[in-house]
């Protein structure tokens, strides 16, 4: 057993997560519950090739984050292999995992690499857990006689229905022809897969909650140190840093800084402005941990207080956000949800200023964005579905909680009249409970009083 965990580790370079023993069960288990709920053989790629190595331009500055699908049913973060999962197989040939052969001189430049060697895949079965390992390169001729030889009408491949150029998509295109030429047809099996990948099992809450720590502490770190950043890059790049170097993973996606009027800009991303003292600090912000995301914004005051009319605005957003949490449970849908927030945010917000005399212009009709998307292996998770509105929330599941308003707002408060274009979004991550919702990312400063002091500590 020390001998294969020995193994594992010198592999771990090519999986998202640590491999010992309990994780190798953890994809097995994924594995058979989507066994059962297959009627036919059913076919998964992962990424097709590492990028840069083909020394392609525009790829040499990414690195290979493997198809989401893929990597949740076998923890393999690298490019060329498939993965056959056929409930009509005997024993161990139920699950058929195919990797390239074993190449020295590409490792030589690129790194240890999963492969069929010299001497067969028993060291692929050891490290992944899956008995039945063939060389990729056979991987059509193979799958030919899967699909000829079944009884189902249909067969299984994971694709997004909207994505032309995605490789899931392409790859569909393929197994279709495949399939007509038996005179049999493909059956998306996307729904199937998510149904059991949306809710987490407490080994992904762990990393969540991981994910969360490392975020935390490292917008944290960045606020008390706001006076030694000029720009919105030193910002993104020092909260990068701290996230990155507390975590095991890379971001979770592209960091957003966005300044005063930047934050008007709901993706924005040019992320090089001055800081204006005065002005507010639009913050979205998350890392990996092992093969998960966090999901948060903050918004925060660059001179280290908020202006009364910029509270007036950020707790009104921070009410919505409070009053979204309450509402969260399972049977909900996050289409009726969002619905009630947006209401909710509009109300406050006319009342809130109606008080202080004073008004607002949004830029939008009521409802900027979706209060709410699904969290897992991405950030958007289940994004090649949409945003899968109507769904009903269950134990398990991870789902973000960012209300925001955007737009120009004024008020006379204390004689003073102030007027300016703001933009503001709270973010925090909620796990689904069996009767409500947990907020994972709670110990991450949100109040204006919590900001603010520690700011000026």
């Amino acid at each position: 057993m020390a001998n294969m965990n020995l193994l594992r580790k010198s592999y771990s370079a090519v999986f998202i997560a640590p491999r010992d023993e309990q994780n190798v069960r953890e994809y097995a288990e994924r594995r058979n519950k989507i066994l059962e709920k297959l009627d036919g053989p059913a076919f998964f790629m992962g990424v097709g090739r590492e990028p840069g190595t083909e020394e392609d331009y525009v790829q040499t500055w990414c690195k290979l984050i493997q198809d989401p699908a893929f990597i949740y049913l076998t923890g393999v973060n690298q490019p060329g292999c498939f993965l056959l999962l056929d409930p009509e197989a005997e024993n161990d040939e139920r699950v058929v995992l195919y990797v390239p052969k074993k190449d020295t001189f590409k490792e030589f430049w690129t790194g240890l690499k999963l492969g069929i060697g010299p001497d067969g895949a028993s060291e692929v079965s050891d490290v992944t857990g899956i008995k039945c390992v063939r060389p990729a390169e056979n991987f059509w001729k193979e799958a030919k006689a899967v699909v000829k030889k079944s009884c189902a009408r249909s067969i299984g491949v994971f694709f997004g229905p909207d994505y032309e150029g995605d490789h899931n998509r392409l790859f569909a295109k393929k197994m279709d022809r495949l399939a007509a030429s038996f005179g049999k047809s493909i059956e998306n099996v996307a729904k199937k897969h998510f149904e059991l990948r949306l809710p987490l099992e407490s080994v992904r809450v762990e990393s969540v909650k991981k994910a969360e720590k490392a975020t935390g502490d490292a917008f944290v770190e960045c606020i008390k140190n706001m006076h030694a950043f000029k720009t919105e890059r030193d910002f993104a790049l020092a909260l990068d840093y701290g996230m990155q170097r507390r975590s095991d993973g890379d971001l979770a996606f592209p960091t957003i800084a966005a300044c005063g009027e930047n934050a008007c800009c709901l993706h924005y991303v040019k992320n090089d402005e001055p800081l204006v003292d005065g002005k507010l600090l639009l913050l979205d912000f998350g890392v990996r941990s092992e093969t998960q995301c966090s999901d948060i914004s903050r918004t925060v005051p660059i001179s280290g207080k908020y202006s009364p009319l910029q509270k007036i605005v950020y707790n009104a957003v921070l009410a919505a956000q409070e009053f979204h949490q309450k509402q969260v449970k399972p049977g909900e849908c996050l289409k009726n949800l969002d619905k009630k927030v947006w209401e909710f945010l509009y109300n406050e917000l006319e009342l809130r200023f109606k008080a202080v005399n004073g008004g607002f212009e949004l830029l939008y009709d009521k409802r900027p964005h979706g209060v709410s998307h699904f969290i897992g292996e991405q950030v958007h998770e289940a994004s090649i579905m949409g945003r899968m509105l109507d769904i009903k929330l269950a134990p398990g599941m991870l789902i973000s909680n960012e209300p925001g308003a955007y737009g120009t707002f004024f008020a006379v408060i204390d004689g003073v009249r102030y007027e300016e274009k703001i933009g503001i979004r709270i973010e925090d991550d909620l796990l689904v409970t069996e009767d409500g919702c947990k907020n994972l990312s709670i110990e991450i400063p949100k109040t204006i009083e919590d900001i603010e002091k520690m700011m000026n500590a």
